[in-house]
């Protein structure tokens, strides 16, 4: 019986999927539409997308202009749902994905800001190709589509924002890192196929939610031509030009009074101009209609709809579009030529997916199916992220790791202590299975389990006696404490940086009452002031590990048991809770001003106490950098006329525009010896100081490189930098221009310094790069 159940099982699956994988368009037993030209594969794509345009009645093309477009049934054209979401594993949040048999789940990686804190560029674009495989099959099976708004690329500047864990974090370069190779994962790399479609949101100054009685449909972000340039821009550039992302995601807010989605000089001017975006550009849900009724840009709807594409915009999640475009250029708003220019954009990305090219088991990616979906391996891969992931903020002792022989009794305590569905965060989908902290703690030792509280609100102490109890007889005392999506959500920005309710207490009187050592673990997407447990020496251990994902409970112990080092650093500040006072999240300068009481935002320009600073992670074992090589002279080339001083500046710095990049790189080479007892895996970072005399709105210190490296025990292992330097070592001036300052740079590395001078050279002096 069980042999022929398989192969009935087997049989209903093939069934499912080939009954799901019949084409979107250009059938070939559709007689009818097979011979046109906008399926014929051997035409270049831009003939087969002017062909299909030329086939369209208006009608027809404003519903193609929304997300859930149109079918074109006389053309033999289904119709499609753009919008599927896959910020860290294939998602139900958007309608294009649903998870049904034979796809009853897919790979839940851990949230964005745990994987961040990998700094592993490698594991970021793995991860984008499990995703993408996972994906590929679930519309092949009929249960996704092939356009995925993700990743989320907005810098994490104020630690309140409900969707900083969504983020990569506080810095310009790790967030356009991140995405130029996530989306490389997702998408592949050949320039004229895509595996997916993945999208670069929310341009651009977008981090605030519901703040203080402002919410985003709202918001008004005042942002300097400075801030914009060399901060809330850089991913986005970053994702475009390194990246190749087929699309980009306008945001809900005002930038300096004009909505993100219908501003020409951001869309037109910036993405499509300057950056050369290669795909098509779509509004957050709704903001189409968010500007004309919310913040009353225009005095119809038709004003709106034409000032939206005309702008830019080609593809809009909402109804606005289909229902008010065809007015608008009867009106005369609007003409059919903008219209054709939108669906260039969008049908383009449909024919680069092969979306055209008929039955899609004889595409590249037509074999992926249900078997492809919560592999063995892609769960792994999920497992190891969580692990490089999490964040060892102290270890007094050392405390940690534990030892499965002599603290063979654990009390697990606290409200996320056998949590699942709150380790894989928001925008997640079903995931194929859970190890919570409790179970992962179990495989190891004897387990104690109380909750403490009903929930992270933790709004009483009645549930304080039995952990107290319980951690007056174990051998070793685990705190699961932190945040969920009730604190910190999309709409849910926090006003405090504490933990909530009791939870605070809890951890002391345990921590007091505990036989052995007590481990504090926090699960949080931003930053919490744990100032008392840093302070306190009857907490012996701090770990965070963010929104692990579904292996989350194995990966925390994982790390508690030494199975394996922590490696992970913080890809955000961790600030006291003072920091917040005086500090609107609607103020989006970057900079503190001393005359005005305002502290400034990231490591970059932030200069009070912290609670852990940017980069901050310990190890079980200790590194020690050595440089083996640096040039301490680089010269940059300019036409002779072009280094003069600048307005902004006390020392000459030269207008990138007016220098020779190209490769001007500097090579760095740095020797990381483990000279401890464990192997390990370590992060380096690089910092870059500008000169001295740059005036006080430079950044104090900007990373500009990191890598991760494995070095065994007792070894050595060399890292090789290339360090841009007209990307990396420029800052920008008041005006938004970008500069090279000349004179020297330190960088830091650990407690390694190294000074560089930069010089101009008018071209033919060389470039002097030893």
């Amino acid at each position: 019986m069980g042999s022929l159940s398989s192969l009935i099982t087997v049989l209903l699956v093939m069934l499912v999927v080939g009954a799901a994988g019949d084409p979107f368009a250009c059938d070939e037993k559709n007689a009818s539409t097979r011979a046109l030209a906008f399926c014929r594969v051997s035409v270049p794509i831009a003939e087969r997308v002017k062909d299909l345009i030329g086939r369209l009645t208006l009608e027809e093309k404003v519903r193609l202009l929304v997300n859930n477009a149109a079918a074109v049934p006389r053309l033999g054209i289904k119709g499609y749902e753009w919008w599927s979401e896959a910020l860290h594993g294939v998602s139900n949040v958007g309608p294009g994905t649903k998870f049904a048999p034979p796809f009853p789940a897919a790979t839940s990686f851990p949230q964005v800001i745990t994987t961040a804190a990998s700094f592993n560029a490698s594991l970021w674009e793995a991860i984008g190709r499990v995703v993408s495989d996972e994906g590929r099959a679930m519309y092949n099976g009929g249960k996704a589509g092939l356009t995925f708004w993700s990743p989320n690329v907005n810098i994490l500047r104020d630690p309140r924002w409900g969707r900083g864990q969504e983020t990569p974090g506080e810095d310009p370069v790790v967030v356009g890192k991140y995405a130029a190779h996530y989306v490389r994962g997702l998408q592949g790399t050949d320039g004229s196929r895509l595996k997916v479609a993945a999208c670069c949101k929310h341009f651009t100054a977008y981090d605030l939610d519901n703040w203080n009685g402002v919410d985003r449909f709202h918001f008004n972000a005042q942002v300097s031509k400075q801030d914009i340039e060399e901060t809330f821009d850089v991913p986005f550039r970053m994702c475009v030009k390194e990246g190749n992302v087929a699309s980009v995601m306008c945001s809900y807010n005002q930038v300096n009074g004009k909505p993100t989605c219908a501003d020409p000089n951001l869309l037109k001017g910036t993405v499509r101009g300057q950056w050369h975006l290669d795909g098509y550009i779509v509004s957050d849900c709704d903001s189409v209609g968010v500007f004309f009724s919310n913040q009353h840009y225009t005095s119809t709807p038709e004003e709106a709809a034409a000032d939206a594409i005309k702008a830019g915009l080609d593809l809009d999640c909402g109804p606005f579009l289909a229902l008010h475009t065809q007015d608008a250029v009867k009106k005369g708003l609007l003409t059919e030529a903008h219209v054709n220019g939108a669906l260039v954009n969008t049908l383009t990305v449909q024919m680069r997916l092969g979306m055209f090219d008929g039955e899609p088991s004889a595409q590249p990616y037509g074999h992926l199916g249900p078997t492809d979906v919560c592999t063995p391996a892609h769960q792994d891969l999920a497992h190891q992220a969580a692990t490089q992931g999490i964040v060892l903020l102290k270890n007094a002792g050392p405390s940690l790791p534990l030892s499965p022989r002599r603290h063979r009794t654990v009390a697990v305590i606290g409200p996320n202590s056998n949590v699942t569905v709150t380790m894989i965060g928001n925008y997640a989908g079903i995931a194929c299975g859970y190890t919570s902290p409790l179970q992962g703690i179990g495989k190891y030792a004897s387990t104690i389990h109380q909750m403490g509280c009903v929930n992270v609100a933790c709004a009483d102490d009645k549930q304080f006696g039995g952990a107290v109890n319980a951690a007056r007889q174990a051998d070793a005392t685990i705190l699961v404490m932190g945040l969920d999506q009730s604190i910190e959500a999309e709409t849910v920005d926090r006003t405090s940086l504490l933990l909530p309710g009791h939870q605070q207490d809890l951890v002391s009187k345990v921590a007091a009452a505990s036989k052995g050592p007590t481990i504090l673990v926090l699960m949080s997407g931003g930053p919490v002031d744990v100032t008392f447990a840093k302070n306190n020496p009857r907490v012996d251990a701090i770990l965070w590990a963010g929104y692990p994902g579904q292996a989350g409970g194995a990966a925390i112990a994982d790390i508690l048991f030494g199975s394996a080092n922590p490696g992970g650093k913080l890809p955000m500040t961790w600030y006291p809770e003072e920091y917040l006072r005086n500090l609107p999240m609607t103020n989006m300068a970057m900079r503190g001003s001393e005359s005005k009481g305002y502290p400034g935002r990231t490591y970059r320009f932030y200069k009070g106490a912290v609670v852990y600073p940017f980069g901050y992670g310990l190890s079980y074992t200790q590194f020690v950098h050595t440089l083996a090589g640096a040039p301490k002279v680089v010269s940059v080339p300019v036409d002779g006329h072009r280094h003069g001083n600048s307005s902004n500046m006390s020392n000459k710095a030269i207008r990138v525009t007016h220098a020779r990049c190209g490769k001007l790189s500097m090579r760095v080479h740095v020797d990381v010896k483990n000279a401890g007892s464990m192997d390990g895996t370590h992060t380096l970072l690089v910092f870059s100081t500008p000169p001295a005399g740059g005036g006080d709105w430079a950044p104090h210190k900007q990373l500009v490189a990191f890598e991760k490296v494995h070095v065994a025990a007792k070894s050595q292992e060399r890292v090789r930098l290339n360090i841009h330097v007209c990307k990396l070592l420029s800052v920008v001036d008041k005006s938004g221009i970008r500069r090279i300052p000349m004179g020297e740079h330190s960088l830091h590395i650990g407690d390694v310094k190294h000074s560089v001078s930069l010089q101009p050279a008018t071209l033919g002096n060389g470039i002097i790069n030893s």
